[in-house]
């Protein structure tokens, strides 16, 4: 019996000691060596979104996702980069999602697409050309600017995401 507990304790210990031998990465972005900088400039939006941040909010959203996901640091331009995120944002919509019994909108939908292209600088050709969708919706009849706003940026944030998954499984 006494042997059966100090067998047990032993495997314990040796499992902690050997687990802090293991790498995990949360986020599941392991970048090959020598990608250390990446330049994401601005998209243009060519939307007629009406939304005069919006290329500014994507870019924003990229960053942080890109940095604080991975150990890229970003670049000031693409001739000190050695990836790149570039692309257009191509289209915008608002429209109703759920119509309540007065035919009126009980939710709308911001959807926004974006054409994107991922490069090594050091490849001539691009990893991917992708277009990416996300949407998401609000209640129009509280604060409908405020609810545009704030699905907006939620499909950015979508849009964002499956960018950065992309980007990241191909490392």
């Amino acid at each position: 019996m006494a042997w059966t507990k100090t067998w047990i304790l032993i495997a314990l210990c040796a499992g902690f000691l050997f687990s802090g031998c293991l790498r995990y990465s949360f986020t599941g972005a392991s970048i090959p060596p020598g990608v250390d900088t990446i330049y994401i400039p601005f998209f243009p939006d060519q939307s007629n979104s009406g939304l005069g941040d919006l290329s500014n909010r994507l870019n924003q959203i990229l960053i942080n996702r890109f940095v604080n996901q991975s150990r890229l640091q970003l670049a000031n331009n693409e001739a000190d980069a050695d990836a790149v995120l570039d692309g257009i944002i191509t289209s915008y919509s608002n429209r109703p999602f759920s119509i309540g019994g007065n035919e009126q909108a009980n939710e709308n939908q911001v959807s926004i697409t974006v054409r994107a292209t991922f490069l090594y600088t050091s490849n001539d050709e691009p990893e991917w050309t992708n277009s990416f969708a996300g949407s998401f919706t609000y209640d129009p009849s509280e604060n409908p600017i405020e609810g545009e706003n704030s699905a907006a940026n939620g499909a950015l944030e979508q849009i964002a995401n499956n960018m950065f998954n992309d980007a990241v499984s191909n490392w």
